[in-house]
């Protein structure tokens, strides 16, 4: 069983560039204001209005979980799930599996890279070099 994202009104141009293989976030078209997760209001200056702006991919680890739990039979070994702050703004955290092992910590710089999985496409985070 695989679980599949389900695009809504907001996160639906998301997914579309993701499947591009295209790191994006929302800017805000009145304030220019970036912001991630995708929301119908600017947190800033209450504005409607936005559009979708590429972003380097990169950022620094900001927390993680070890998940244990075998969620699909496909599983077989510990799932490390990171929250990663992008490089772009404090305020700007995504969300993916480690793709590679690594010695976490909490800053640790990482580099968004794209799984395609079953008719679907993921990010997911591995370590920068260095």
């Amino acid at each position: 069983m695989i679980v599949r994202p389900e695009p809504d009104r907001d996160s639906r141009p998301w997914w579309d560039a993701v499947r591009r293989h295209e790191l994006t976030v929302q800017r805000c078209d009145a304030c220019g204001r970036l912001r991630f997760p995708a929301r119908a209001v600017c947190n800033a200056c209450r504005s409607r209005e936005a559009s979708w702006t590429p972003v380097s991919g990169r950022g620094r680890v900001y927390s993680w979980i070890v998940n244990h739990q075998r969620f699909a039979p496909s599983m077989t070994e510990p799932l490390t799930i990171l929250a990663v702050r992008l490089d772009e703004g404090d305020d700007l955290l995504m969300y993916g599996n480690l793709t590679e092992p690594a010695e976490l910590c909490e800053g640790l710089p990482v580099e968004a890279v794209f799984t395609d999985h079953d008719g679907e496409t993921l990010v997911n985070w591995r370590p920068l070099p260095g």
